[in-house]
């Protein structure tokens, strides 16, 4: 996949691309296609998780996995579906009275599914560490892996409200980026691709850590995949 097909698709990039080619998870994610976001008919699509609900335990619960994927992450998907359903109405009848609402929802949506889609891929059942390019550019950024992890932490554990903790890259800047990003598509950058999102929404972690925010940031950090974020990091650079 070149940088313009990366771009083209979301900024999503295929899971086969980002795990070894030896990973049991690597050929889930190559049979089900789990950054494959839409169907042959551009309708939004979820296809079934490469790992089991309990793959990320214990640093995230199998009940909270199941829910976060099936009803939010889901929920998403079928709620961008109704926005183009109601906008191709729209057009279609010539009657943009309420466009500017479907448009809205679907930015909230869309955004929700894609920030989503990466996150699953961000994740594995062990501990991992950035190396390569990606580190050399962390190291450049941000000083050192542990004051990115600081930034990142903070930013995640301080949203005012449901959101994400982001580490992008700013083709703009040629430089890595750390951002908050309120609901699903606020406080965001133009251009940026984001590499690592660390969900904080209440749903993300409640049953498990109930309103320690905080605490579940820390365990994410256990199971971060920075194989996964540095691929990603590697295609954009091509």
């Amino acid at each position: 996949m070149d940088r313009k097909e990366f771009l083209r698709n979301s900024l999503i990039i295929g899971g086969a691309a980002i795990l070894p080619t030896n990973s049991l998870l690597a050929q889930n994610i190559s049979e089900n296609g789990i950054d494959k976001l839409v169907d042959a008919n551009g309708n939004f699509m979820q296809l079934p998780l490469p790992y089991a609900n309990n793959f990320l335990e214990p640093s995230m619960d199998e009940e909270t996995l199941n829910l976060h994927y099936t009803f939010h992450h889901g929920g998403a998907i079928k709620g961008a579906n109704k926005d183009l359903q109601m906008i191709k109405k729209a057009m279609d009848e010539n009657n943009f009275e309420t466009v500017d609402f479907w448009t809205k929802k679907l930015s909230y949506h869309f955004s929700s599914h894609i920030l989503h889609s990466i996150f699953w891929t961000n994740l594995t059942n062990k501990k991992t560490e950035p190396k390569g390019e990606l580190l050399k550019r962390i190291e450049k950024d941000f000083g050192s892996f542990d004051k990115l992890k600081g930034y990142i932490s903070s930013t995640s554990k301080n949203m005012d409200g449901s959101g994400w903790g982001i580490l992008g890259y700013q083709p703009y800047s040629d430089k890595l980026t750390v951002m908050q990003c309120e609901n699903h598509e606020k406080l965001t950058q133009w251009g940026v691709i984001p590499l690592l999102v660390i969900d904080v929404w209440e749903h993300a972690y409640y049953l498990k850590y109930k309103n320690k925010r905080g605490d579940f940031v820390d365990a994410l950090f256990n199971i971060i995949n920075w194989d996964n974020v540095a691929q990603r990091f590697d295609i954009i650079q091509k």
